[in-house]
């Protein structure tokens, strides 16, 4: 398989790497099967399902139905495969984002400071970054630790970064190391700093150290443009399914 038709299986096992990490950081269940991989977490955090292959069998899809009915807040999916239907779950909306890939290549140095976030208090400004740069309403009112606990820095494979711009926090990225491939979550800007190059140099500053690696992503049609500027291709069509 190369590189480029793996890309959603690739990125299906890496956003559940993801996710298992920020469970395990939360102290929220995480649940492994064949086909998926679920966290479920508490009212505000919710469900969280990444399916893992492009067919799930009739016990599977029985089981995410059980789990998303009991879930304890909003239920969230993505499928890198875009061969689930998940419509039968209730009121869920879904939409499609492309799976990018970029192959191993030099990386150019960044318009601002970029930093790993070691201290708590820049995992804080991380997390307020991204409530803001996404709108994830459900985080507020905002509770320090709630999104970005401190365990999540001690996970294997984990690195958040932020983009300093005169001297103050804003923007961030996440990125996963799984099995030899990188890969980018939470790329935010609070709308105060957006069009200021902040989004690109925060993915400068955390793709530098996986300069080596393909890395993927799952991209927003405005963050698009960014990534393949950077030399990110499309390769696949991801389906995303939300409760609200």
């Amino acid at each position: 398989m190369s590189i480029e038709t793996g890309a959603p299986r690739r990125q299906a096992r890496n956003s559940a790497a993801f996710w298992a990490a920020t469970g395990r950081a939360r102290g929220h269940e995480v649940i492994r099967r064949r086909g998926f991989l679920a966290v479920a977490g508490d009212e505000r955090a919710g469900l969280r399902v990444l399916i893992q292959e492009p067919g799930l069998t009739a016990d599977e899809v029985a089981e995410i139905t059980e789990l998303a009915a009991r879930a304890a807040g909003p239920v969230d999916a993505e499928d890198p495969f875009s061969t689930t239907d998940l419509h039968h779950l209730g009121e869920m909306r879904s939409w499609r984002m492309p799976v990018m890939l970029r192959p191993p290549g030099p990386v150019a140095e960044p318009a601002m400071e970029v930093v790993r976030a070691r201290t708590e208090a820049d995992l804080r400004a991380a997390e307020l970054v991204v409530i803001a740069g996404f709108e994830l309403t459900r985080f507020e009112p905002y509770r320090a630790g709630e999104l970005f606990p401190m365990a999540l820095l001690e996970q294997p494979g984990v690195e958040v970064f932020v983009a300093r711009l005169d001297g103050e926090v804003a923007g961030a990225a996440v990125t996963v190391v799984e099995d030899g491939f990188g890969s980018h979550y939470w790329v935010g800007t609070p709308p105060a700093f957006r069009s200021r190059g902040v989004g690109r140099a925060a993915m400068l500053g955390s793709l530098a150290p996986l300069a080596e690696l393909p890395v993927t992503l799952t991209a927003s049609k405005a963050g698009r443009p960014l990534y393949e500027s950077l030399g990110f291709t499309v390769s696949a069509e991801s389906t995303w399914w939300a409760s609200r």
